[in-house]
């Protein structure tokens, strides 16, 4: 298929710019596949399309603070995302400006922390290898060395939540771009489905006799990363982390409902770990699946998503889970009844 299939005009001004005062008093769209039809709720009433014996599966990853402001030792402003370590300090990250920060240069974040570029990835990426001052030595001089611990301990004091490069806006409280079940730290961008959600919210549905499990999918390149291709075809993937515990896999392979998954991140990691029909395996890999249309799902049967951008695998994987046409038709509902897009924005509910 080609990616024009997957473009739409979307106004700027319907890209969310900060959260709603309350999480669940987002706007929530309901489309079912088999009738065709689509309605308009609040967030609030999610629970009431849910049954006894469904299972909710939700990714519990935790946002890191990912984004360095820093500066070359030579001159020269620099910004870092951390996308994925690789080994006790030293990771992977999109360095901006890119072309002006070749491999051997310098970059400083803090007094205590500098951090050397040692390689390019294929995507353009560096390998940075973080140092930590500690002191001076005998001479007089500063003792800069590897702290495999020291490294992650000021990463989190003097890094930023990183948010998308959409949201023009702060914001105020950073827990409001992590959801209030995040527990698993790695991740660069939050599973944005997941912020509807309250600690009220998850207890009622919980009470209809709605089991709730997690797993963990942490965020990186490949949700930042456009498709450039114009056959969709030909896109490639980059890998993430992901974790299907036990007692999760336990959970879904013996549920006597549907499979209700929240954001394209839990739906990539529960297909990863497929090995049959509303079968899972307990595992702990990496997942470079690209979901497209003709793809045929294995696990899930509900998907909760917010609305994506043009032209993102995130929104050919709902089109691969819908069908393409079905999500213009909603996509342009949308846009037409004014719901708010991307990270912040409304909740769609794909039933």
């Amino acid at each position: 298929m080609l990616l024009k299939e997957f473009d739409y005009d979307l106004p700027e001004e319907l890209i969310a710019q900060e959260p709603l005062p309350e999480r669940d008093m987002s706007r929530l769209m309901v489309v079912d596949r088999s009738r065709q039809t689509i309605e308009h709720h609040i967030f609030r009433e999610f629970p009431q399309f849910l049954r006894e014996g469904d299972v909710l599966v939700l990714n519990n990853t935790r946002v890191i603070p990912a984004r360095l402001l820093g500066h070359k030792e030579t001159g020269g402003r620099v910004e870092a995302l951390l996308l994925e370590r690789r080994e006790p300090g030293i990771w992977e990250a999109m360095v901006k400006p890119g072309r002006r920060v070749p491999v051997g240069t310098v970059l400083r974040f803090d007094s205590e922390l500098r951090a050397e570029v040692v390689d390019r990835t294929e995507s353009g990426g560096r390998i940075l290898r973080f140092f930590v001052s500690r002191g001076v030595d005998e001479a007089g001089g500063s003792t800069e060395q590897l702290h495999r611990d020291g490294v992650d301990e000021i990463i989190a004091r003097v890094g930023q939540v990183p948010l998308p490069p959409y949201i023009h806006k702060p914001v105020q409280d950073p827990e409001r771009y992590q959801t209030v079940y995040a527990a698993s730290e790695g991740s660069t961008a939050a599973p944005t489905a997941g912020l509807h959600f309250t600690p009220a919210l998850l207890e009622r549905i919980r009470a209809q006799g709605v089991k709730i499990a997690f797993v963990t999918l942490h965020v990186g390149i490949a949700t930042f990363r456009p498709v450039r291709t114009a056959n969709i075809e030909e896109h490639r993937m980059h890998t993430e982390r992901y974790e299907i515990p036990e007692e999760t896999a336990e959970v879904i392979n013996s549920a006597r409902g549907r499979i209700v998954c929240v954001g394209t991140t839990t739906a990539r990691a529960l297909e990863s770990a497929a090995v049959g029909k509303h079968q899972v395996r307990a595992v702990v890999d990496e997942t470079g699946l690209y979901i497209r249309p003709g793809y045929e799902f294995k696990i899930v049967d509900v998907l909760v998503t917010n609305f994506h951008m043009p032209k993102s695998t995130l929104l050919i994987m709902v089109s691969a889970f819908a069908g393409v046409e079905l999500i213009k038709k909603a996509y342009q509902e949308a846009i037409s009844r004014k719901y708010r897009f991307l990270s912040f924005g409304d909740a769609m509910m794909l039933c």
